[in-house]
């Protein structure tokens, strides 16, 4: 006869008697040791909700890591947990004999990657895939490994060998504040957002030591520069500049305090992101000094006043359309502070120059105003586009090495997580693709082949049951019909596009396909796509016009005609292109579009990562509402 249970008697007494009853519904509940669980798959059973216990129950116990079988789940704590990404825990896990027996971390992946570089089995490369979605922790995730890399990979023998490896693993680490700055924004989900994906690739030389690295971003969501959802910012440093400019450089570039900008909204919140001091300083360690500092700031201040720019409806459509009144101002500054002459950007702005004939005739034709507030957006895009792809260039020569010179690398990949907002488009679409695409990758890696290798081996095994998502990938990019060839082939025809014409040929030519829905109660013409992650409504407005993503020749050229140094860099004078632009129409290649440049940068991503050997952190948001110690299973 049992006599006690957790040290109560099993007295027939109230007292014992109520003792025990707890503590039998704590051992059957599972509740009690289900914090000290640090694999999922140590759950019985293992189901939805016994997983979500035991992550509550870990969180709760602020225990942010769980494993799950070959996955790290991480979850946001929504605040600082500074102890936890010391680099004396660093070390920790770097001299650990088996650091997969230490609490899982960020850090035990790390180092798994290091050691399985340093054991040179094939294949030697690396990868880690960082998931989930917005605001779950990616970037700060990435960021962390990056310092832990820079403190177990840097161990040079001489000090001045000790001196470069400081240098390069400084450099490598300011990289983040500046892409951060310049690609992260405000949204409603997150506060730093990552608007863009990036593959960091850390080299590692014959001595496993970091003596560079490589950055490759993609698809800069370059809209928000003139567009930006309710309640949600522009990239941070339009704030920064706002804010952390001194007396003398808000004279030098126009930003009078109090300043109101279109395309500034919620100037008032203060976030930590806000630090101009920090972006500045991390350029300098980068090789960019402070005059082209200056320069870019001064550069960025001129696309705030050209959003200023509003015109009003001409009553002549053969007339161009007239700037308001309150915008002449703004002109006269983002002409100065752009270096471009005022007459030719206005005119650029309100007159559409049209080539037409064998003889490439030109016709100037008066804009509307919805095609010159078009132009101007355009004209910051294309600007904003090129200043962020010539600073990942800046930091890719600040921080890369020489070929010979490494033998191996770690990859670190952070991609936007699955979206799903009340409205969703062109660049929603390419997110979630790039998710499905990883999301097999997944499957393809850890259980498909470990599965068929069974059977293969004739060991005995049952099956397990996993969603294979390639109907939903034959939807968005098969062959010879998807969503994607629809769209390019919209964007091949020469005629306007109509969003319920798009509609109704994706779900007649689609028709078949499982994962193809549509909402018959929406009043706007759209399809929804059924992802592994949930079904998501995409808005057929504006498609085609975003996957063209046209840019008018003579905004390019008139950008060429700028003074300023930094856009003479930016938009050089070339006469082979200059060529180029202006081909007979017999002889016109067609436009690569945003989705087909999408398609094949993913592709090539993919083929790298199948020449590694991946790692998976799946970062989770606990809450929809940034808060620490809540836990809310519905949302997690």
């Amino acid at each position: 006869m049992l006599q006690q249970v957790n040290g109560h008697s099993s007295g027939l007494d109230a007292h014992g008697g109520e003792a025990l009853r707890e503590d039998l519904q704590e051992f059957l509940g599972q509740e009690a040791p289900l914090h000290l669980l640090d694999d999922l798959t140590k759950v019985n059973p293992v189901t939805l909700e016994t997983v979500l216990r035991c992550l509550q129950a870990r969180y709760m116990a602020d225990t942010f890591y769980t494993n799950a079988g070959c996955t790290l789940v991480a979850l946001n704590p929504f605040k600082p947990v500074p102890q936890l990404y010391s680099p004396e825990l660093m070390r920790e896990y770097h001299t650990a004999p088996q650091p997969q027996k230490l609490k899982p971390h960020i850090f035990t992946v790390g180092e798994q990657t290091y050691r399985n570089v340093k054991s040179l089995i094939e294949p030697v490369n690396q990868s880690i895939v960082v998931s989930g979605e917005s605001g779950a922790g990616k970037t700060w995730t990435s960021r962390c490994l990056m310092k832990f890399y820079a403190v177990v990979a840097a161990s040079p023998t001489s000090s001045e060998s000790h001196k470069v490896a400081e240098r390069i693993e400084q450099r490598i680490l300011n990289s983040n504040p500046i892409m951060e700055a310049f690609g992260n924004a405000c949204t409603l989900r997150n506060n730093n957002s990552s608007r863009f994906g990036k593959f960091i690739q850390l080299q590692l030389n014959r001595a496993h030591q970091m003596t560079g690295a490589a950055v490759q971003t993609y698809l800069l969501e370059k809209t928000r520069v003139a567009c930006q959802a309710s309640s949600e910012r522009n990239f941070h440093i339009f704030y920064q500049i706002c804010k952390g400019a001194s007396a003398d450089q808000r004279l030098q570039w126009h930003l009078p305090e109090g300043a109101a900008f279109s395309w500034l909204p919620n100037p008032d919140r203060t976030l930590e992101e806000d630090c101009f001091e920090v972006t500045r300083e991390a350029m300098l360690h980068l090789g960019i000094d402070t005059p082209t500092q200056n320069n870019i700031f001064k550069v960025l201040a001129g696309l705030l006043h050209l959003g200023n720019m509003l015109f009003a409806d001409s009553e002549d459509e053969a007339q161009p359309c007239q700037l308001m009144d309150s915008a002449k101002c703004s002109l006269r500054t983002s002409a100065s502070l752009l270096c471009l002459p005022e007459d030719p950007l206005l005119e650029t702005l309100r007159i559409r120059t049209i080539r037409a004939g064998r003889q490439q005739q030109v016709f100037r034709k008066p804009c509307s105003r919805a095609e010159c507030d078009t132009r101007r957006d355009c004209l910051a895009k294309l600007v904003y586009a090129r200043l962020f792809d010539w600073l990942v260039s800046v930091i890719n020569s600040s921080i890369c090495t020489d070929p010979n010179s490494w033998t191996s690398f770690i990859g670190l990949l952070d991609v936007y997580g699955f979206e799903s907002f009340p409205d969703n488009s062109l660049e929603q679409l390419c997110i979630n693709y790039a998710n499905e695409k990883l999301q097999q990758h997944f499957v393809a890696h850890y259980l498909r082949a470990q599965q068929e290798e069974y059977a293969v081996e004739g060991l005995e095994w049952s099956f397990v049951s996993y969603q294979d998502n390639q109907t939903c990938l034959d939807l968005i990019e098969g062959s010879p019909i998807s969503i994607c060839s629809l769209i390019n082939e919209e964007c091949r025809l020469n005629r306007p596009s109509s969003a319920a014409q798009l509609r109704t040929r994706i779900e007649s030519a689609l028709a078949g396909n499982p994962c193809l829905g549509h909402d018959k109660l929406s009043r706007e013409p759209s399809f929804i796509v059924v992802h592994y992650a949930g079904p998501v409504r995409y808005l057929t407005a504006g498609l085609v016009e975003k996957n063209k993503d046209p840019v008018p020749p003579e905004l390019t050229r008139l950008l060429q005609q700028s003074q300023d140094p930094l856009l003479k860099v930016l938009f050089p004078t070339d006469p082979e292109e200059k060529a180029q632009e202006e081909p007979s129409g017999q002889s016109r290649a067609p436009v690569l579009t945003v989705v087909s440049k999408f398609k094949a940068s993913l592709e090539q991503l993919l083929q790298v990562l199948h020449s590694t050997t991946p790692h998976y952190i799946r970062c989770i948001k606990p809450n929809s509402q940034g808060q620490a110690q809540t836990f809310l299973r519905e949302e997690a």
